[in-house]
């Protein structure tokens, strides 16, 4: 194990000034019969091969994952992708990589759990392969520092496809007609919410994802990064859930509560969408993936009436409420094609003209392709990536997230005190840290 203060960090305000700027849900918006057909000019492998691609559906993945299966199903090769939300993919991609031999042969990863599978030697390196066919894909135009974000120990492990981050939509006709503007804290977000909730016609105004078995977890941890504080300490290797920031995270997400659904701790992305669609909701702060949907006509009566800005911060301070993904496409260990095949198939759904096809469904890992002239939301993209929480790209981050996830919805919900919560939290996350310590 690696001395964490070695691990290099991808921080979102690097991303920020090399792009000029968790997991997220399922609901695909993309379909199949319009992705782009590019060069994918791989070798005839000897011999018929099925290649299985494991990418949860959304509107952001799917640009990506369509044109691979689109460009690369040819020479004898057949690719084969199931419509699949993203509780599955999780599901399966542990399963897939428990054994000596597993079902996919192409995983869709991202940062938050790139770590952990490095660390257990379940994901392929690829900086040979990177090296090997950058001059034909052009892989060298790939933001270095998404590279890093899907890297561990040095190496990478994860071919950056596009980045998420936290976007705030709300309804200009709404703010307007109120004379509002979009919130930059939580208590002008509440303030905000409070005011749209007397004038009588939207009872529960805002909509967050607040799903308890997934969304719950990112939520908290963009509050508590908000203000400035990890899950770990990762110098003295001790959890920060007994810090006073860690009870702070769990009454400004609560002090939202009389502003949401009652029953929002069952919304994933997919229905704080449909919130917004429907007009139940005025303002919604989800992944950047999402609000191409929000501008589509076919979607929603509002379309015209969505714009777009930063996430608020939690108290004020310059880091956003936010979190800053990075998606990529990984090849597992236990991969029996050929990883030279595998990765030529990655490396055409990441091509230059493949991202520019994603735009503005995705906001596409190379630099340049994304600008205010081809995204409606761009803007409001470029302002928050720079003001995300650094990224936390450890092997205990993502167990300590999944294992502390049922107390952090139970403290949201009031079921449990925040006192008993954090130190629940506390516990959990030093007997899993117990793991990495040199004489574990």
């Amino acid at each position: 194990m690696p001395n964490p203060t070695t691990v290099l960090r991808a921080t979102a305000v690097a991303l920020a000034a090399a792009l000029a700027v968790a997991a997220c849900g399922a609901g695909s918006r993309v379909p199949a019969q319009s992705a782009a057909e590019v060069a994918c000019d791989f070798p005839a492998p000897p011999q018929p091969v099925t290649v299985n691609v494991l990418a949860y559906n959304s509107s952001a993945i799917d640009p990506f994952t369509n044109t691979m299966v689109k460009s690369c199903s040819k020479n004898g090769v057949t690719l084969n992708h199931e419509p699949i939300d993203f509780a599955g993919q999780v599901q399966k991609t542990t399963a897939t990589l428990a054994g000596d031999t597993g079902t996919y042969d192409i995983l869709e990863t991202y940062g938050f759990v790139v770590p952990q599978y490095a660390s257990q030697q379940k994901l392929q390196p690829l900086d040979d392969l990177v090296a090997q066919f950058d001059q034909q894909y052009g892989l060298s135009e790939i933001n270095a520092d998404m590279r890093q974000a899907l890297s561990y120990d040095g190496k990478l492990y994860g071919l950056p496809m596009q980045a998420q981050m936290y976007v705030m939509a709300y309804r200009k006709d709404v703010f307007e007609q109120l004379g509002l503007q979009p919130p930059t804290t939580f208590a002008e977000l509440r303030d905000v919410a409070a005011k749209i909730q007397q004038a009588g016609e939207i009872r529960y105004p805002v909509a967050l994802p607040l799903l308890a078995s997934s969304d719950i977890a990112t939520a908290y941890d963009a509050a508590l990064g908000s203000l400035g504080v990890d899950y770990v300490d990762a110098a003295t290797m001790r959890p920060n859930f007994d810090r006073p920031e860690a009870a702070q995270a769990f009454e400004e997400l609560r002090s939202l509560q009389a502003y949401m659904d009652p029953q929002v701790t069952t919304f994933d992305q997919p229905r704080v969408q449909q919130q917004m669609y429907n007009g139940s909701a005025a303002i919604a702060i989800m992944f950047s993936g999402r609000m191409n949907d929000l501008t589509q006509a076919s979607n929603s009566r509002f379309a015209q009436q969505f714009a777009f800005a930063p996430p608020p911060s939690v108290a004020g301070g310059d880091t956003l409420y936010n979190v800053l993904s990075v998606d990529g496409w990984s090849i597992p260990a236990n991969a029996e094609a050929d990883s030279g095949l595998l990765f030529e198939m990655i490396a055409s759904s990441v091509s230059v003209d493949a991202s520019r096809a994603s735009v503005p469904a995705a906001y596409p890992a190379r630099d340049g392709i994304v600008t205010a002239e081809s995204s409606p939301y761009a803007a409001a993209a470029q302002q928050s990536i720079g003001k995300a929480p650094p990224a936390e790209p450890f092997p205990w981050t993502s167990r300590i997230a999944n294992d502390t996830r049922a107390t952090v919805a139970d403290v949201i919900t009031g079921a449990v005190p925040v006192a008993e919560g954090t130190a629940r939290m506390q516990e959990i996350a030093t007997q899993i840290l117990a793991e990495y310590q040199p004489d574990a």
